[in-house]
């Protein structure tokens, strides 16, 4: 489920408290590396129940409704739409999904309050009464729906993010990716998808052997520690235009790992490697960074090539 581009996240906040002295060994940080990649998924899950758990709230509040002293017309007719919404559904009879709720003990019982100013929140967008409105009814526009939720709604809810910084640290910075992930799955759910249906798990590669996965995000961490003093040589050697103790930190351990991709990795294709560096740059790091690791990244490259460091297997994986 995690693409490479989330794994290199992971690593890079890793190796970021590394080098701020956040890990007293490198088995000890590639522990955390792996734990904070699972926290991940659990937050997932998570996340999963919280939209299950909107849908389970309205439907009591449904009923609520129809059981005042002077019920109004809407509330004796509801628009059934939103709790009939295919992708909660299926969400909420799936087994997998109910089992892992159920490993992790997810409760909402003491949080009613908060579902009830989200519920307030998610009826008074605009697009929930568009939805409503609509004569479309689809798995493909239910999943439009559900993705304007978590979208519009669920990423900006503080007292969701309040909830899981109390929960669990590992939850606090996994909140945005997470939400990431919610909207890619949603969107790749099919007619297919059931109630035996498995969740995707955290990994592409679960369930094989050996998972490639797993071992490209431990690669990323341990080659960068493992390799220091030789990558920061090889990085200094091309910016000598920059005071090399003045260059962000962030900036550095993009370039070591990207010389780990580049020289270790021999079926990630180069010009992957160098558009992905530079898009981490973009968001992790400085304005500049982004046009200095796009310098330096076409310096080490050209001299890789000339001294054929970088060994890929696969046709076009150089070029």
């Amino acid at each position: 489920m995690l693409y490479r581009r989330h794994l290199r996240i992971k690593a890079l906040q890793a190796l970021y408290s590394w080098y701020s002295g956040g890990f007293e060994s490198l088995p000890v940080g590639e522990k955390q590396l792996l734990k904070s990649i699972d926290k991940l998924y659990e937050l997932f899950v998570y996340q999963l129940s919280f939209l299950v758990e909107v849908r389970r709230f309205t439907l009591v509040r449904i009923e609520e409704n129809k059981n005042k002293y002077f019920p109004t017309e809407e509330d004796l007719n509801p628009n059934l739409k939103f709790v009939n919404n295919r992708v909660l559904t299926l969400l909420d009879d799936n087994r997998d999904f109910l089992k892992k709720e159920e490993v992790l003990k997810v409760n909402w019982s003491q949080e009613q309050e908060m579902f009830l100013k989200f519920y307030h929140l998610l009826r008074n967008s605009d697009f929930y009464a568009k939805y409503l409105s609509e004569t479309e009814d689809s798995l493909e526009e239910d999943k439009k729906f559900v993705i304007k939720v978590i979208d519009r709604l669920m990423l900006d809810f503080e007292i969701l993010r309040s909830y899981y910084d109390e929960k669990d640290m590992y939850f606090t910075e996994g909140y945005d990716l997470t939400n990431i992930l919610l909207v890619n799955f949603v969107d790749s759910i099919t007619t297919k998808f059931t109630v035996d249906s498995s969740l995707p798990g955290i990994y592409k590669t679960s369930g094989q052997k050996v998972n490639d996965d797993e071992y490209f995000a431990r690669t990323l961490f341990r080659k960068v520690i493992l390799n220091d003093d030789e990558y920061s040589k090889i990085v200094e050697g091309k910016t000598k235009n920059w005071d090399y103790d003045r260059i962000p930190l962030i900036d550095v351990i993009l370039l070591k790992m990207a010389i780990v991709e580049l020289l270790e990795m021999n079926t990630i294709p180069v010009k992957v490697t160098m558009n992905e560096y530079i898009e981490l740059a973009k968001y992790f790091s400085t304005a500049k960074s982004k046009i200095f690791i796009n310098g330096v990244l076409d310096k080490l490259i050209s001299e890789f090539k000339t001294d054929e460091r970088i060994k890929k297997t696969g046709r076009g994986l150089i070029d």
